[in-house]
């Protein structure tokens, strides 16, 4: 005999996703920073720092933790299984339409090169590493 919710079951179940759409659309309902450890780097991370600094550090904090205009990429969303590295070349490349926070649309950042956008990526790994993203 197959399963059949109960009214009140899927009631209680519709008034559950509900309140969690609610709560997640509220200022202030999900934290936009993060405290990051920073390990010691390897040499390419460290020019990824730099490059960082110059090109995303004011959306996405100094050290990637997110600012009120950035999201943290100390992240378990940016995870390398949900966006692999070259989802970060075609960020800067294209930009990105708002999917997980609240922040607006990422315009494309043409100035940063391929280099420097492999300098990034691996000082973002790195940072990510060291605060068990992965």
């Amino acid at each position: 005999m197959p399963f059949t919710p109960s009214k009140n079951l899927v009631v209680a179940a519709v008034a559950l996703g509900i309140g969690a759409a609610v709560w997640w659309l509220l200022p202030g309902a999900t934290s936009t920073t993060v405290d990051v450890k920073v390990p010691k780097l390897s040499p390419v991370a460290q020019a990824g720092r730099e490059e960082f600094r110059g090109n995303c550090a004011q959306c996405h904090g100094e050290y990637a933790g997110g600012t009120d205009q950035g999201p943290p990429l100390i992240h378990k969303w940016y995870h390398p299984n949900h966006h692999a590295d070259a989802a970060f070349f075609l960020a800067a490349k294209r930009g990105v339409p708002q999917h997980h926070w609240r922040f607006g649309s990422m315009p494309p950042q043409p100035q940063v090169g391929d280099r420097s956008l492999q300098q990034i990526v691996q000082y973002v790994r790195e940072l990510q590493q060291a605060n068990r993203i992965y």
